[in-house]
């Protein structure tokens, strides 16, 4: 009797070996996952802040939390279970997946680019204090609603982007690592877009303080968390037109048209062989990352080109741009 007990505890600590060598696998892998979506992340955080500009700063973070909820909910509840039964059952479909979206980030990307070049720039939806006749809460409604509509297609590229890191796994742990990856991505992303929302009102509150120290770090938050804005703005805009890019060219390659990709391979290579050291690699990537902007920038302004000429068409459009 006391044999088979101590058979069963060394068969249970067995097995609580095993699940927590599985838990650190799948951690793990999700880690790696997310690091490979790291652009379309940095996208997706320099993208949420502009739907908060003219908000109260009473409904700051309840609007960042609300966006964040349905950010998760886009991940977990729509795009998971299908991408899941895609890899599953038709896989061939995630490399051409991949490529629409690679593109759709090119056009964003593109578009935003004529944006800043043509002085051009969409009305945001935003709560202002001061507006008359206006529901404040319907209009909290529609920011939070546009926000959770532009963060699906950018859920959709992390998540099919991390899915392709893992396709290898059993169906159970591909599940497992995009939930780890999802609740992950989500926090990181409204994690910092929240600090970035209130960093000014936390530098208000240190330059009302009687330390000189925290007087003049007050100061310096809130003059530079506009730079800061700014900044992350033109992040966006590289991350997009880079990792688009390089999405599409990539994927390309892997279903068989290895030209394009082969071509940027081949000054990545070649820059490489020219510099030796840490430098050599850091200019090879640096030329595949400018190479893909590249990419991303004419294929963007091709996609935007077609749009415009399309809206012009129906009457409903600018001009379009030339490229």
């Amino acid at each position: 009797m006391a044999g088979g007990l101590a058979a069963l505890l060394d068969d249970i600590a067995a097995m609580a070996r095993l699940a927590a060598a599985s838990i650190d696998d799948v951690g793990a892998a999700a880690g790696r996952a997310s690091m490979k979506a790291t652009g379309v992340v940095v996208d997706d955080t320099a993208v949420t802040p502009r739907y908060i500009t003219g908000i109260e700063p009473k409904d700051e973070l309840p609007i960042i939390k609300r966006i964040a909820i349905g950010s998760l909910r886009n991940k977990v509840i729509f795009i998971l279970p299908v991408i899941l039964l895609l890899s599953q059952f038709l896989p061939w479909l995630l490399a051409p997946l991949l490529i629409v979206g690679g593109t759709y980030l090119c056009f964003e990307g593109a578009e935003k680019l004529w944006e800043a070049v043509s002085g051009h720039h969409p009305d945001v939806p935003a709560v202002a204090a001061d507006e008359v006749g206006v529901d404040p809460e319907k209009k909290k409604d529609e920011v939070v609603s546009g926000a959770v509509r532009t963060d699906f297609i950018l859920s959709s590229e992390i998540m099919v982007i991390a899915l392709k890191e893992v396709e290898k796994e059993s169906l159970v742990s591909r599940a497992a690592i995009l939930l780890v990856v999802a609740l992950l991505i989500t926090a990181l992303v409204y994690g910092v877009v929240a600090l970035i929302v209130k960093m000014d009102d936390v530098g208000l509150h240190m330059s009302r303080r009687e330390s000189g120290a925290s007087r003049a770090i007050g100061r310096g938050l809130v003059a530079g968390m506009p730079k800061l804005l700014a900044a992350l703005s033109t992040i966006g805009i590289v991350a997009m037109l880079w990792v688009g890019g390089h999405i599409v060219l990539t994927q390309l390659d892997e279903l068989g048209v290895h030209g394009p990709y082969g071509v940027v391979h081949h000054l990545e290579e070649q820059v490489h062989h020219a510099v030796h050291g840490p430098l050599g690699g850091v200019l090879a990537w640096l030329t595949n990352t400018a190479l893909s902007a590249l990419v991303g920038v004419v294929l963007g302004a091709i996609v935007v080109t077609v749009v415009h000429l399309v809206k012009k068409a129906r009457g409903g459009g600018h001009e379009a741009p030339a490229h």
